[in-house]
C-alpha cells in the first residue's frame, strides 16, 4: 500500500505562481505518478505525470505546457508541480496519483490505470 499526501496549493491571482509536492510513503517499484485535476461539475482530467526511474520522462497536457513543471525527487519519493502563469481555467481540486505500470502511449492519462490517489488540495487562481 502506498499513501500520497500532497501539500501546496492556495490562492492566487492570474499570472501567479504555486507549487503542489506530493510524497509517497514508499516507492515499491518504478512506475508512473501524475496529476490530475477536477474542476467543478467537470471530469477529473490529467494534467502531468512522470516515470519514477531517476531522469524520468515527463508529460503533459497541451493546455499545462511551457506553464506547468513536474519534477522528482526519489531520495524523498516526492513529486512536485510547478505552476507558472496561471489562468483562472487552472482552478480546480488538484489530485496526485501513482501506480500507474506505464505513462507512455497516453497511458498516464487514464485515471483507471492508478492505484493509488491523494486527498487533492485547491487552486484558486482570480482573474
Amino acid at each position: 500500500q502506498v499513501q500520497l499526501v500532497e501539500s501546496g496549493g492556495g490562492s492566487v491571482q492570474a499570472g501567479g505562481s504555486l507549487g503542489l509536492s506530493c510524497a509517497a510513503s514508499r516507492y515499491t517499484s518504478t512506475y508512473c505518478m501524475g496529476w490530475f485535476r477536477q474542476a467543478p461539475g467537470k471530469e477529473r482530467e490529467g494534467v502531468a505525470a512522470i516515470w519514477t526511474a531517476p531522469g524520468g520522462t515527463t508529460y503533459y497536457v497541451d493546455s499545462v505546457k511551457g506553464r506547468f513543471t513536474i519534477s522528482q525527487d526519489n531520495a524523498k519519493n516526492t513529486v512536485y508541480l510547478q505552476m507558472n502563469s496561471l489562468k483562472p481555467e487552472d482552478t480546480a481540486m488538484y489530485y496526485c496519483a501513482a501506480g500507474a505500470a506505464w505513462c507512455s502511449g497516453g497511458m498516464w492519462l487514464k485515471r483507471d490505470e492508478y492505484n493509488y490517489w491523494g486527498q487533492g488540495t485547491q487552486v484558486t487562481v482570480s482573474s
